[in-house]
């Protein structure tokens, strides 16, 4: 029988710098990390932008770090846990550095801060615009030569299995996909923690890689986890506009920092009419501008303006734009770029304490899944990479305390899935998918909600997966869409909850 006492499930920053940690920490634990695909494909490899620290205190302070993300938060975030991410944000800069992360520095050597919307001041550190290429990358090199930790690629959680004693429930282990030799198995482990990302691919227009389907969310609500504020997912107000791609490029809110205009296909900025900050007001301030633009309008996308911008520092600064823009046939420096809105960050989730804990004992969830409280309905800019950091910090102190605690169940689990098969159903589940994101997406963002109506119309294309596959089998495409499935009507319930809640 496989058994770790802790199993992180997922690898973006979150799960790699709690297993780095707890590692150093407790050489005696043994540790897995598994994730559905290759390590190196996460939400956090396409992180621009960078992360929000305060690091000059003479302009800056911990209190207008606060004060910003309060503001941009709409009054939903609970202070507690704004204050605590905030004040610890030097410590856990100081750890990334430490492993060789590299921030950008200007000509006197002083750190080169970005500025974002929503910031009252340039206190954003990047490595250009791969900021979490550069994280991830430093953080799997360490990561790969720790002697007590197990890296499983291409191994699929497909549901945690859950014991109920004295009306309290305990994670004792999961259920997974082994991809290369097509079986399924159990995994007996002590403390289990999600670092699955978030459900951007729920919409027709994300920023978010095919694999964020919502596994973790929902493996978690099917345990029992309690979930809240589903009804608040980001839309990034730029992302670039092809009129067929799916993930869209993103293009960073940095630029716009950089000092970029939007602009509607008059050539006009807009902004304005709808906050006095302009570009640089937070992201469903502008998204929703954007929105009421193209609504007046009639069509798909407005414009990002960087022809005004010193081209040559434009190209250093964000050079894997530029580069893509280039690609095709987008000139920055010349051409206007046509950007939309997509879905981007799921403000909500699974919720945990200060400790990343969630009701359920030996589970625990840490980054995007999670629902920190830190966000409230709108995540200020660059404050995700550094709730991550610092709930990893937070769990596995955490864990180190509590672990003693827990002991291996006894049960002997043969796996519920008693055969797998990889089917030839990717086209099938690809028309599937695609109607349950329009539905999604025409729901979230229509002004008239019918609830009730949606959650007939995705219950029937449940029905029609389930058609696709016979009961004896399990298949990575009925996994992700179940998956998908069972959050889409997590974040219908809430909204119905919410019934006046704008896009975010």
């Amino acid at each position: 029988m496989l058994k770790t006492d802790i199993l992180i499930i997922g690898s973006g920053i979150s799960g790699l710098f709690f297993a780095m940690k707890t590692a150093k920490k407790r050489p005696d634990l043994s540790i897995v990390i598994m994730t559905k695909e290759t390590a190196k494909n996460t939400n956090t490899r396409l992180a621009q932008g960078g992360i929000a620290v305060v690091t000059d205190h003479l302009k800056d302070s911990f209190n207008k770090h606060i004060h910003d993300t309060l503001r941009s938060g709409g009054g939903l975030c609970d202070k507690e846990v704004v204050e605590m991410v905030i004040k610890q944000a030097p410590e856990r800069l100081q750890e990334l550095i430490e492993i060789g992360t590299s921030f950008d520095k200007d000509e006197k050597g002083q750190w080169d801060l970005g500025l974002e919307g929503g910031h009252s001041q340039h206190r954003i550190l990047h490595h250009k615009d791969s900021s979490g290429q550069e994280i991830e990358s430093k953080l799997l090199k360490i990561i790969k030569k720790m002697p007590n930790i197990e890296l499983l690629e291409n191994h699929m959680v497909i549901d945690i299995n859950a014991e109920t004693k004295k009306a309290k429930t305990t994670c004792t282990g999961v259920f997974f996909y082994e991809k290369k030799h097509n079986r399924i198995k159990y995994m007996r482990t002590r403390t289990i923690v999600l670092s699955t990302g978030g459900c951007g691919q729920l919409f027709e227009n994300t920023t978010n890689p095919k694999i964020a389907t919502g596994d973790g969310l929902a493996m978690a609500a099917r345990a029992g986890a309690e979930i809240a504020d589903m009804e608040y997912i980001q839309f990034h107000p730029t992302a670039l506009f092809t009129g067929k791609e799916n993930p869209l490029f993103l293009i960073s809110e940095a630029v716009r920092g950089f000092g970029a205009h939007i602009v509607n296909e008059e050539g006009k900025r807009f902004l304005f009419k709808y906050d006095i900050r302009g570009e640089l007001s937070t992201r469903d301030m502008v998204s929703n501008a954007i929105s009421k633009e193209l609504q007046l309008s009639g069509k798909d996308h407005v414009y990002l303006d960087c022809r005004h911008l010193d081209a040559r520092k434009f190209y250093a600064h964000f050079p894997v734009i530029a580069a893509h823009c280039n690609e095709l046939g987008i000139k920055p420096e010349k051409d206007l770029i046509p950007v939309v809105p997509a879905a981007h960050y799921q403000c909500g989730g699974i919720k945990v304490d200060l400790n990343g804990v969630t009701n359920i004992k030996n589970l625990y969830a840490i980054g995007e899944c999670a629902r920190t409280g830190l966000h409230g309905k709108n995540r200020l800019a660059s404050n995700s990479l550094l709730e991550a950091l610092v709930f990893a910090h937070q769990a596995s102190e955490n864990v180190d305390r509590t672990i003693a605690e827990f002991v291996f169940s006894s049960k002997i689990l043969i796996p519920k899935f008693p055969k797998a098969e990889q089917t030839d159903d990717y086209h099938s589940f690809e028309i599937l998918k695609k109607e349950l994101q329009k539905l999604v997406t025409s729901f979230y963002t229509s002004e008239e909600r019918d609830s009730d109506l949606a959650f007939e119309k995705i219950k029937s294309l449940h029905n029609d997966a389930v058609s696709l596959t016979e009961t004896h089998e399990i298949t990575i495409p009925f996994i992700e869409f179940s998956n998908m499935i069972a959050t889409s009507l997590l974040i219908i319930k809430q909204c119905k909850a919410a019934p006046n809640k704008q896009m975010c």
